[in-house]
């Protein structure tokens, strides 16, 4: 798809331009002709489209050049995909997983106006994912090949026991084809203001190494049990796409001031907090101090810590799928739950959103065309980790800490007892060192 972009983008301009210029000739003399049968309003809108027009165009064949640009861009660069393969133990806690993606905080390729509009440059982006083949699970990281040394080391840093290959890309083995198999797609986005954090591994109280194993309560065991418990001819994605988060918004009420307007909305959230808490007396306006309850001060405390951090552009999505004998139907619930873990009533949660909303009813959908058409088009979406960019762009595009990603997408210990968990069958250790030489 990205391929067609690169290919149609160029003729979709050109289209729009000579069409701008034919409009703004031809409408005002076909007015003037013809405006006895026109109405005032519509003759009125004719005449004075030359003035409006061009600059609609130009806004229109502004995007069709950035879709273009970018599209371009991402198709010349080479992508990878990276099997991590778990020690039999694992004792770092997701602390690890927190240092190893600062590392992939990366804000360059897109700093000079030449890099970004012309040459299409955009910041580099992954996709962390744990994924089910017929209940196998496998952690995989996307990144681009020139990436590969850089990921490598930055993991062997905080897990030296695991084993980092190369595979081929999973995704092409599975095609959509209604009459064989079925799947489901879903999306997900936060339930409160986007600032508020998850539950995180600090919350379950397994921030520190010194917790024995079999006292720890980890929140991933949730997605990896149902992966686990996937039968033959069913699979199960999960990934997480992320990009490094900066001031890339215009700053309301300006024209080229840009702000993290995440951060901003974590402000006001936390004034709002202080505010509520201030007590007042019957029948006055005296202001006294603050004095927030244990919830509020947990509330503004999960807000300091999370802007505290690196941040990182996330999108969240999972497909379930399998060959129609084999399709259980009742997976999906477990599938719209398997991040419940993380949710935290009085700071956020995720909400699933997935994309077959709306067809309640059989006219809404005649012989199901438009459902086939969301599947196919979730489907390439994910083998694409298409999220932040064309060909398809993510409705929902959340903003969370290091911390937060770290909690869904770690190296799990022995608490961890899911069977279909690949490890490493054999523990490396150094050779003795009185060898004879």
């Amino acid at each position: 798809m990205f391929e067609e972009v690169i290919i149609y983008a160029p003729i979709w301009g050109s289209a729009l331009i000579a069409l701008v210029l034919a409009i703004i000739f031809l409408m005002p003399s076909l007015a003037a002709e013809y405006g006895a049968i026109f109405s005032q309003e519509l003759a009125f809108f004719l005449i004075t489209m030359p003035y409006w027009l061009p600059f609609f165009g130009v806004f229109v064949f502004w995007r069709t050049w950035v879709v273009y640009v970018r599209s371009r861009y991402l198709a010349s660069l080479k992508w990878i995909l990276l099997e991590i393969r778990l020690p039999q133990d694992v004792f770092k806690s997701p602390l690890a997983m927190e240092t190893f993606l600062m590392a992939l905080h990366q804000t360059g390729g897109e700093t000079t106006f030449i890099d970004r509009w012309w040459k299409g440059q955009v910041r580099a982006h992954w996709s962390l994912e744990i994924i089910s083949v017929e209940g196998q699970i496998k952690f995989i990281i996307y990144t681009q090949a020139r990436y590969k040394t850089m990921v490598e080391a930055a993991l062997y840093a905080q897990y030296p026991d695991i084993e980092i290959h190369e595979i081929p890309d999973y995704t092409k083995s599975f095609h959509y084809d209604p009459k064989e198999n079925d799947l489901y797609v879903i999306d997900y986005k936060f339930k409160n203001p986007n600032p508020y954090p998850i539950k995180t591994y600090v919350d379950y109280g397994i921030d520190s190494e010194q917790v024995e194993e079999e006292n720890k309560i980890d929140p991933i065991n949730h997605m990896l049990e149902f992966m686990g418990s996937l039968g033959a001819h069913q699979q199960c994605w999960f990934q997480m796409i992320i990009r490094a988060h900066k001031k890339d918004q215009t700053k309301p009420g300006t024209l080229w001031q840009k702000t993290d307007l995440w951060k901003d909305e974590a402000k006001k959230e936390i004034e709002k907090i202080r505010a509520s808490s201030v007590q007042k007396t019957d029948g006055t306006v005296a202001i006294k101090f603050p004095n927030p309850t244990k919830g509020e001060q947990e509330r503004i405390a999960a807000l300091e810590r999370a802007v505290s951090k690196l941040s990182f552009d996330v999108g969240l999505r999972c497909i379930y799928m399998g060959k129609k004998e084999f399709f259980n139907g009742s997976n999906i619930s477990a599938q719209r739950t398997i991040l419940r873990a993380y949710s935290a009533p009085h700071l956020n949660e995720l909400k699933p959103t997935d994309w077959l909303d709306g067809f309640d009813y059989p006219w809404q959908d005649f012989r199901d065309m438009r459902k086939k058409h969301k599947k196919r088009l979730g489907l390439e979406a994910y083998k694409r980790r298409s999220y932040f960019y064309a060909p398809i762009i993510g409705k929902e595009r959340l903003v969370m800490s290091v911390e937060e990603i770290a909690s869904i997408f770690h190296l799990p210990g022995q608490v961890t007892q899911t069977p279909n968990l690949t490890r490493i069958p054999s523990k490396k250790v150094k050779a003795p060192s009185n060898l004879p030489i």
